[in-house]
């Protein structure tokens, strides 16, 4: 008796719950194709403690063979969608095109950094989306650390002791907040830079920190951030960026060699390419994830323009906790249609959310519930340990040895600056995925 071949095309959070629960729930009477451009499945929300070397960077990284053991996994990215002839066409990792066919197909391709029209932005910053942009942040804040050292020009000096972050949003946020505590700790093994104030500006055009959360968990992270120094500027941003320095939107020159870009995310190109209608860049669905006209294909995650139950009107936010779910709810309507359970909209209230402010500070609301300092710290990590599908025993082991020893400080060196461009999907670059040797 043939099988349902499915083909999910991304292995995030919405690709990955996706293929799982229909694995889970139909065994082997369907043929799961996973495509995916790498062999793992990354936990976002822990990549700042990657470049701050609290978490290895595999700690975050969990294997798709090995979650997800009954499905195809072919590695690339689509480039092409056919819906008459059921097809998607993709490059693999050696530039070799290939096809996949599918009775069944799930869209969750997820986002890629959004970008503003500022002169020298995609030239000089870079974003933070991935395991290669948080080793080579990792390895760039040890690298500044080292060279002001060594420096006897204290202008320099300066420059290289200041790092600036676009974006007060989760992202942004907790890369300030993980990146000024790695930096003191980094500066305390320098004797020559005894007294050197390490500087970290975090930028916004929103007139708050973390506007889409709560007043009271926004005031917990500024105050926190301005208590370890941090500069918080709402309604600043960057106005033009050089290889030395930027020149901020209220006029002020920062001289600098790292600019982080963490402003968000837009839905990936690919979206727009496959010629269905969008909205907000995003495909079109119905409350069911269904493309409408279109009962074989479901969209997830970033990639969909998922109704908001909760808010009539609107569309569901671009986060993990939505992309989760609604994978799942994919993988359980795909299901339905071949016979097992019932077929349902989408509909989720938010649970609350958390940012890890570095050190023991946290702000979180679980059940809307807000806190702040410990708890809050103890409720991020637990709830961390429960979402991730894998490495939680070596991730909780990391999160001890860094509470009782000084962090590893040494550069690998396995990425380079132009591995890791901040438009990763821009049409004038080709969309590619990093040999060997474009990282080493």
């Amino acid at each position: 008796m043939d099988r349902e071949r499915v083909v999910v095309v991304g292995g995030g959070f919405a690709g990955f719950h996706a293929a799982r629960t229909m694995l889970r729930l139909l065994g082997d009477r369907v043929d799961v194709t996973v495509l995916n451009p790498t062999d793992y499945f990354l936990y976002l929300p822990l990549l700042p403690e990657v470049a701050a070397s609290i978490l290895e960077p595999r700690r975050i990284t969990v294997s798709l063979p090995q979650e997800l053991p009954d499905a195809r996994l072919v590695l690339g990215e689509a480039r092409s969608l056919d819906l008459d002839a059921r097809t998607v066409t993709f490059e693999d990792t050696d530039d070799n095109a290939g096809v996949l066919s599918y009775d069944r197909l799930v869209l969750a391709v997820g986002s890629v950094n959004k970008l503003l029209p500022v002169p020298g932005v995609a030239e000089h910053a870079h974003g933070f989306r991935g395991i290669p942009e948080a080793v080579y942040l990792r390895d760039h804040i040890i690298r500044q650390v080292e060279q002001a050292g060594a420096t006897t020009d204290a202008a320099e000096r300066e420059a290289r002791c200041t790092f600036v972050v676009v974006g007060a949003g989760y992202t942004g946020t907790e890369v300030a907040a993980q990146g000024q505590t790695f930096t003191a700790e980094l500066a305390r093994r320098q004797p020559r830079l005894a007294g050197q104030r390490m500087r970290w500006m975090l930028l916004d055009i929103a007139p708050r920190v973390l506007p889409e959360l709560d007043k009271r968990l926004s005031r917990t992270a500024d105050r926190v951030l301005r208590q370890r120094g941090v500069e918080v500027r709402m309604g600043t941003s960057v106005a033009e960026a050089t290889r030395d320095g930027v020149r901020l939107s209220d006029g002020e020159t920062v001289p600098t060699r790292s600019l982080v870009w963490a402003v968000g995310v837009r839905p990936d190109p690919f979206v727009e390419s496959v010629g269905l209608p969008t909205e907000q860049g995003r495909l079109v669905v119905d409350a069911y994830l269904t493309v409408p006209g279109r009962p074989e294909v479901l969209a997830c995650g970033d990639a969909a323009a998922v109704p908001d139950m909760t808010r009539p009107g609107a569309i569901t936010a671009m986060t993990a906790q939505h992309a989760q779910r609604q994978g799942v709810l994919a993988g359980r309507n795909i299901a339905a249609a071949l016979g097992h359970g019932e077929r349902k909209p989408y509909l989720h209230h938010d649970l609350g959310f958390i940012v890890d402010l570095a050190g023991a500070q946290a702000a979180a609301n679980p059940l809307h519930v807000p806190l702040s300092g410990v708890p809050a710290k103890a409720v991020a990590r637990g709830y961390h340990l429960l979402s991730m599908p894998g490495n939680r025993v070596r991730t909780a082991i990391d999160w001890v040895v860094d509470a009782a020893l000084p962090r590893p400080a040494v550069q690998l060196g396995l990425v380079r600056s132009e591995a890791v461009p901040l438009d990763t999907a821009s049409p004038e670059l080709p969309r590619r995925l990093p040999r060997t040797s474009d990282v080493l």
